[in-house]
């Protein structure tokens, strides 16, 4: 129920998204895809631009993928949710332009939330992130 005064918000998808808006010139652009029952994937090779440490790829850009990851395999699958919790554990540094594999599954579906889990590869199969999250349905899509 609204609250007196309290601002609705809408979630419209506008591509400007810093992960994966095709019309922000300044983010990702990643591209995603279903996998399986309730699976999603994405690929990411970070440029130099996006270090922490010399050669090391900053944690929140992985936190930052790892989140959307999770989001979009209810939006993909044309549910509007937003995280409601996020925890992340970050494995091992990922160097400067090598490719990671972003992997993500909705594991448990509720009437308004999502229990998720996502995680980055190496291309030889370390993990170098994991997460989980709770995802807050907010609608539905039409179409």
């Amino acid at each position: 129920m609204k609250k007196r005064g309290e601002r609705v918000m809408e979630y419209d998808n506008d591509q400007m998204c810093f992960v994966c808006g095709k019309r922000n010139g300044d983010g990702l652009q990643l591209d995603f895809e279903l996998v399986g029952e309730g699976g999603i994937r994405t690929e990411f090779t970070p440029a130099k631009r996006y270090q922490g440490w010399k050669d090391i790829v900053h944690g929140g850009i992985i936190a930052t993928i790892l989140d959307e990851v999770m989001v979009n395999a209810a939006y993909l699958r044309k549910i509007v949710a937003v995280s409601a919790k996020l925890e992340i554990k970050l494995r091992r540094p990922a160097a400067v332009g090598e490719r990671l594999i972003f992997h993500g599954r909705i594991v448990r579906q509720g009437a308004k939330t999502l229990n998720v889990k996502a995680w980055a590869e190496q291309e030889n199969g370390d993990v170098v992130a994991e997460a989980t999250g709770l995802l807050m349905k907010v609608g539905v899509l039409n179409g």
